[in-house]
């Protein structure tokens, strides 16, 4: 089974070892047909504490870690410019 990843930017570096990552995502509304523009937090487990805020990240779904901590950080790929 391959595990599940997705690209998105650091919003948060105030945890050890914890990064929060928002991923947005394109979706069609239903009804309407109108590309609405979602937002969702994960939090991603960075053991070498390098993903600073604004950058921009690959994450991959792994096992819990931690009770809201299920995604791993696997890549910079783009460091932020501040």
């Amino acid at each position: 089974m391959v595990a599940k990843e997705k690209i998105g930017t650091v919003v948060s570096d105030q945890m050890l070892n914890t990064r929060i990552v928002a991923v947005s995502d394109r979706i069609s509304h239903k009804q309407y047909r109108k590309v609405i523009t979602r937002t969702k937090r994960y939090v991603a487990h960075d053991i070498n504490c390098g993903a600073k805020i604004g950058d921009k990240v690959k994450i991959q779904e792994t096992r819990p870690i931690s009770k809201t901590k299920n995604w791993v950080l696997v890549s910079i790929l783009e460091k932020s410019s501040t």
